[in-house]
């Protein structure tokens, strides 16, 4: 035997060793075929359909001829008088994570920084606004139909051509106007919890696109089968995002900033109240059959680390963005360039960009939590910025190993205060319009109150979005040697922590020897014994 097998062989022995040792249920199983885990789901979700008590259609004040969005919001606040309050609290109204409109430390109305486009410039970008609950921003009232609406419909333009025409006294742009009119009066009236489509449109394209940001958020998730997502696939539970994505006062849970998206993780056997957010609320925290080695891993270990091999395995996601390259024109115009998976990899508003499709996560232990640098923190320009990182370390009970999209960007920053900048991107001024950068970041960083020095460079940048969607089918679930293995394991990276069948040991191989020698030692007394036992009892027979 050389020496490089030894060490295996010693891993090999004690890991069977500990899995014999620990092999004892942990607790009681009548059916025994079924993981319990995957009972518990099947109750949490054995409502096919949420029943509903009102027909919007039918109500009166939702049928009359609406002359601006605002008025759709006094109509809807006419029965549900405390929403848009509780609506102004949330930061899908706020963008702000505290809530408060005085804190701007973190979102996207504030100091918050991406290494997508960057900034929402504290609301001052029109793109970005696109995707905010306001009939236009915070100065006009909520618009409820951008999550409770299921028509598809530019609400906007129609508004804008209705109180245009209404300023025309030509009965023919009357008549107009009460045909736009009647189509935004039946838009309105078909109202419903919020769908895959309500959050997809924001959701789905944030940063620019199509599964620009998060990797397992992208359009293929309208209509998934269960193959993309268990959950979500029309052809299995066909969950809306709401089914996980509870809300309590319009605060939907979820979401990741300076808090963990649940404080505390509890199945629904423990609080039926629970927010239903966790793999644990539904399937609970040993989900694999009784004498399944694998639920002492749900300590350590989080389910979407196993349940989610790869993201982006429909559409493509975009994986780095370098800014620098930005500007480039051809004949004096801006141009772009497909690649082969029909994404653009170049664009003179923004630069050189990579895109891949069924990405294997990066791993990192995590407890919910992120840290954010922000457009006001000090940065190191020699080292690589991280934007955004998990919080975590193997030694905290409240950590887990959990998958990450890591989003590789170059962007600039301030060389004299040391500061990311938020460059304006949108609008006649805008970068995307004037190409002059040093014109962009001051007025970006105006709207911030952020100074800039006038002097920038460019920074390599990561930023990291947990995986948590795209759940496989168990039969694509990681297998245990995908991790425990010496070389080329997904957690090859990850340290601080003895993993059985990549780690070694000086300490563990000892006690293996220890194990070895010893078995061969008693074996060998014992066959010892049983060999001069058996020779004096021959003797005494023959005498």
């Amino acid at each position: 035997m050389t020496k490089k097998c030894i060490p295996g062989l010693i891993t090999i022995m004690l890991t069977a060793f500990l899995l014999v040792g620990s092999s004892a249920p942990a607790a009681t199983n009548p059916g025994g075929d079924e993981a319990p885990g995957r009972k518990m789901a099947k109750q949490a979700v054995k409502r096919e359909k949420r029943w509903i008590t009102t027909d919007h259609t039918k109500h009166e004040i939702l049928q009359k001829p609406f002359m601006s969005g605002e008025e759709v919001t006094q109509a809807c606040l006419s029965c549900h008088s405390e929403a848009s309050a509780q609506f102004h609290k949330t930061i899908h109204w706020t963008w702000l994570a505290s809530g408060d409109k005085k804190d701007m430390k973190y979102g996207k109305a504030g100091y918050s920084v991406n290494n997508f486009c960057i900034s929402a410039n504290a609301m001052e970008d029109k793109s970005c606004l696109k995707c905010h609950a306001g009939w236009n921003g915070v100065d006009e009232g909520v618009n409820c139909l951008k999550c409770h609406g299921t028509e598809k419909f530019n609400y906007k333009e129609a508004f804008t051509d209705i109180q245009a025409f209404a300023q025309d006294d030509d009965p023919e742009s009357k008549e107009i106007m009460e045909e736009i009119q009647a189509e935004v009066t039946n838009a309105v009236g078909k109202i419903a919890l919020p769908g895959r489509n309500n959050c997809g449109e924001c959701h789905f394209k944030g940063g620019g696109g199509d599964g620009v940001k998060h990797g397992d958020l992208d359009t293929s998730l309208m209509k998934p089968n269960k193959i993309l997502d268990v959950h979500m696939g029309t052809d299995g539970e066909d969950f809306s995002c709401t089914r996980c994505h509870t809300t309590t006062n319009h605060n939907i849970a979820g979401r990741v900033y300076t808090n963990p998206a649940v404080e505390s993780s509890k199945s629904l056997l423990e609080d039926d109240l629970a927010p239903k957010i966790t793999c644990i609320s539904c399937h609970s925290d040993a989900p694999h059959k009784n004498d399944s080695k694998m639920n002492d891993h749900t300590d350590k270990v989080s389910c979407q680390a196993c349940h989610i091999p790869e993201y982006a395995r429909v559409n493509p996601t975009k994986m780095s963005w370098d800014w620098a390259k930005a500007g480039d024109l051809k004949d004096g115009k801006p141009y772009h360039t497909k690649g082969e998976l029909g994404k653009d990899i170049y664009k003179s508003i923004k630069g050189q960009m990579t895109w891949e499709k069924n990405v294997v996560p990066e791993y990192f232990w995590s407890n919910g939590t992120q840290t954010s640098t922000t457009a006001e923190d000090i940065i190191d320009p020699s080292t690589v910025v991280k934007v955004s990182h998990p919080v975590g370390d193997a030694k905290d009970p409240d950590s887990r190993i959990f998958p990450f999209k890591i989003h590789r960007g170059n962007q600039p920053y301030d060389k004299i205060n040391k500061t990311l900048l938020a460059p304006l991107l949108s609008g006649e001024k805008g970068y995307w319009t004037t190409f002059n950068w040093e014109e962009a970041l001051t007025l970006g960083n105006d709207t911030l109150g952020l100074p800039f020095s006038g002097e920038f460079d460019f920074v390599k940048t990561t930023y990291a979005f947990p995986i948590t969607h795209m759940v496989a089918p168990k039969d694509k679930a990681l297998d245990c040697t995908q991790c425990h293995r010496r070389d080329n394991g997904r957690l090859a990276t990850l340290s601080g922590f003895y993993m059985p069948g990549r780690d070694k040991s000086t300490a563990v191989d000892s006690l293996g020897w220890i194990i070895i020698l010893g078995s061969l030692g008693g074996v060998g007394l014992h066959g010892l014994g049983r060999f001069f036992t058996r020779k004096n009892g021959r003797r005494k027979n023959h005498g």
